[in-house]
């Protein structure tokens, strides 16, 4: 063992006697397991797929919505534009072009149909694969088709709210610190219901509510942060993108905003799979195995399971460093509240 792997070995020792490094880092640990990355990619196409449709339906949703009020809609579409640090002011000066004949319409309910059901059935896929859920117990496609709208209806009344909200709120009086600082909150508590709503149409029912507190609130608050501090950190990334390459530089910092909110939305999943599962401390080198990576691995095999008839077997072989035998190959569920016992 050279000098590297020593101190590798005695961080790994320490974060597993610890809670909360051990409870981040199998947050993390599980994150890659699951390919969540390759899975938020997937989420950000259809994401911006069914953006600009939906631009230019609530465009002329409010139009017709609100024709007697032209400032409270121009509220309430800034508001949502908002959500869009930098880039939102760009699309702010071009939405009104969304606006038009009854042609534009319907190319726009096509594409939204298109993006939105795509998002659902991604996002169902991607919680699936978080909760590793096997393939013989997920849904077909019809129930997938009918959660897939309850959905894209949750989302659009959700954002809808928020917006809302938070532009009859600003409309209250000036800009100011309490008026600032309700804002924030109320977006917060507003993201954190949203998540909520959106968590417990996605996860197996068998999943209590209060197992998906944890994930939305960190989820929710930390949304409303990405949406203050955003436009620091997306003028930083295009801060030359953006002046060479104009059109391109905006649709880059769309996708790379999107992509962070997908991140933000399946680490809030995992959190919530790791406590409920207690799959902490995970170990960073191997051998030996923590009985939270054994839980783990058993997991990702038995969701390939795609036949009632079908059988998978997950054992491990002897350790010679724990000095132990797991039991016989045998086929089993991953447990809700814990390890599986060994």
């Amino acid at each position: 063992m050279n000098a590297v792997e020593r101190a590798v070995r005695r961080i790994d020792a320490w974060q597993q006697r610890h809670r909360a490094p051990g409870f981040v880092l199998g947050v993390v640990h599980k994150f890659g397991d699951d390919r969540c990355g390759q899975l938020a990619a997937l989420i950000t196409y259809y994401a911006f797929a069914a953006l600009f449709p939906l631009l230019l339906l609530l465009t002329t949703a409010l139009g017709f919505a609100l024709r007697g009020n032209p400032s409270l809609r121009a509220d309430v579409l800034n508001s949502a534009l908002a959500d869009f640090p930098v880039i939102g002011d760009q699309l702010r000066a071009n939405v009104h072009s969304l606006q038009g004949s009854l042609i534009a319409v319907t190319f726009g309910c096509l594409g939204l149909l298109y993006g939105s059901l795509g998002l659902a059935q991604s996002l169902q896929f991607a919680m699936a694969q978080v909760w590793n859920m096997p393939n013989v117990r997920r849904p077909g496609y019809l129930p997938r088709m009918a959660r897939s709208l309850v959905l894209i209806l949750t989302l659009g009344v959700g954002l809808l709210l928020v917006s809302t909200g938070t532009a009859l709120l600003s409309g209250l009086s000036g800009p100011g610190p309490v008026v600032t600082a309700l804002g924030l909150l109320g977006s917060a508590v507003l993201n954190t219901g949203l998540y909520l709503a959106c968590f417990r149409l996605l996860t197996p029912h068998d999943v209590p509510w209060r197992r998906l507190l944890p994930g939305c609130l960190l989820a929710g608050p930390c949304w409303t942060a990405l949406q203050v501090f955003g436009g620091v950190l997306v003028a930083h990334e295009l801060r030359h993108t953006t002046q060479v390459y104009g059109v391109f530089g905006t649709v880059l910092g769309l996708l790379w905003w999107i992509y962070l909110g997908a991140q933000l939305s399946l680490y809030g999943a995992e959190v919530n799979v790791v406590a409920m599962r207690r799959l902490w401390p995970r170990s960073l080198v191997q051998p030996p195995l923590t009985r939270a990576d054994e839980h783990v691995l058993d997991a990702i095999a038995l969701q390939e399971r795609r036949r009632p008839e079908q059988r998978v077997e997950s054992h491990f072989r002897r350790d010679p460093a724990r000095g132990r035998r797991h039991p016989e190959p045998r086929e089993k569920e991953p447990p809700k509240h814990g390890p599986a016992k060994t």
